[in-house]
Order: C-alpha cells, then structure tokens, then sequence
C-alpha cells in the first residue's frame, strides 16, 4: 500500500486499479470479450432457468467464475511475455496451466448450465 493510501482512499485508489484491469482486458483480450458477449446473454436467462436464490448463484456464479478465471489466466501470460519473448518450458508450462483452468471453469459453467436447464425443461 502507498503511503497515505488508507481507508476510503485507499478504497478509491484499489477500485480505480481494478477497472483499469477490466478495461485492460477487454481492450486487449478476444477470449475476455468473447465471455463478457456469452455472460450478457446468459445472465438474463438465470433469471429464468433458476428456481430460487441458490439456483441463480450456481448459474450467474459459473459465468463470473469464467470471467474471474480468464483475467487471471491473461495476468499470467502478460507476465510471461514481459520476462521474454524467447521460448522456455515453464513460461509455455505457466501458460498451458492457466488455459487449463480457463477451459475447466468452463466445463463447470456448461455443466452447471446444462444440468439446471435439463431439469427446468426436459425433467
């Protein structure tokens, strides 16, 4: 923390960083962009598909999760790329990891859609 950065300050201060964030990457990431489209479209549909509070958090916490995820995979790959552009097998290791868990946040997220949809429309 920054001196004199405290309290409501330091609030604003953190607040304006992490927009900065989210405009950083939705400027500079397709993948991010393409997520927040598919969240736009599917967070409405929560509404609907859910049967009460718990079923809207599964649905509308899966699409965030997806969001979060990404923006922690493209924080690592901005840092990878900063240290280098030669290949290396932990920098290509780090990268490989962080697809990994974008691409499990969103089987989760289909999953989680899916079942609920099944059971809303087909059970």
């Amino acid at each position: 923390m920054k001196p004199g950065h405290t309290g409501w300050r330091h609030l604003v201060h953190s607040t304006r960083y992490s927009l900065m964030g989210l405009k950083a990457a939705f400027r500079h990431e397709a993948a991010f962009r393409q997520e927040i489209g598919i969240c736009v479209l599917l967070l409405p549909l929560a509404a609907w598909i859910g049967e009460g509070p718990v079923e809207w958090i599964l649905l509308m916490g899966s699409c965030l999760m997806v969001l979060v995820i990404e923006l922690v995979n493209s924080a690592i790959e901005c840092v990878v790329d900063r240290i280098g552009p030669e290949r290396h097998e932990l920098a290509g290791r780090a990268k490989d990891i962080g697809s990994a868990a974008v691409m499990l946040s969103l089987c989760i997220a289909g999953l989680t859609w899916g079942l609920l949809a099944w059971e809303k429309f087909l059970a």
